[in-house]
């Protein structure tokens, strides 16, 4: 799946000088976690989560940095704090640096992204402008979408070969494991570590279409 399987397009969004107490209550209004800030001439310069929103004067939640680390502060450093924790406008406050992909980027680059930069979402961007939005809810709904692929007919030696892919990703012990596919009804034997990779055996049968029934003869080393 791609990102434009999924993202939501209808994305509410603010400008540099959208005031900062009527983008929170925006964002409490909708039960979003962040609006995307768009320039006149539409491109996108930012984004403002409720991370950014948290250390304020308002809400008397300010950062207090130790000593040691206003003496190893830029000069700037302590200039921008303030703006972001006193500024009222969204281009005081909002991340600058926002994490895009295309419409057309797989969901498994998206789930890494996330992961890696400690983000609960990215902007999809098309020709430079705002197209949609990918969050973790996005990628929960895709789960929470899947059926079991039923009324799949396969091939039984395709469907072998299937199988033993899955299975060799999983890396399991191939060299100890067969599989048999007889009409569908596919068999799995051999001798395996643990009940983990009995578990995942089966995981992969289940998500593979045209499987019609599953035998595990695995056992676990004694």
């Amino acid at each position: 799946m791609l990102a434009k399987d999924v993202m939501t397009t209808a994305v509410l969004t603010v400008t540099p000088e959208t005031d900062v107490g009527e983008i929170a209550g925006l964002m409490l209004d909708a039960h979003i976690s962040a609006v995307p800030v768009i320039a006149a001439d539409g491109s996108l310069v930012g984004i403002v989560s409720e991370g950014d929103l948290i250390h304020r004067a308002e809400s008397e939640t300010r950062r207090r940095p130790s000593w040691w680390l206003r003496l190893l502060a830029t000069p700037e450093e302590p200039a921008e704090r303030y703006l972001r924790e006193f500024g009222r406008r969204a281009r005081d406050v909002m991340t600058k640096d926002v994490i895009s992909v295309t419409p057309d980027t797989p969901l498994t680059e998206i789930a890494a992204m996330l992961e890696k930069y400690h983000i609960k979402r990215v902007t999809v961007l098309e020709g430079g402008k705002l197209v949609g939005i990918v969050s973790r809810a996005n990628l929960l709904r895709g789960v929470a979408s899947w059926r079991r692929p039923g009324g799949v007919r396969v091939d039984d030696s395709a469907l072998r070969a299937l199988l033993l892919a899955a299975l060799n990703e999983a890396e399991l012990p191939m060299h100890l494991i067969n599989v048999t596919v007889t009409s569908g009804v596919v068999e799995i034997w051999g001798v395996v570590d643990t009940q983990v990779q009995i578990d995942a055996a089966r995981a992969a049968a289940e998500a593979t279409a045209g499987v019609v029934r599953l035998e595990s003869h695995l056992v676990c080393r004694a």
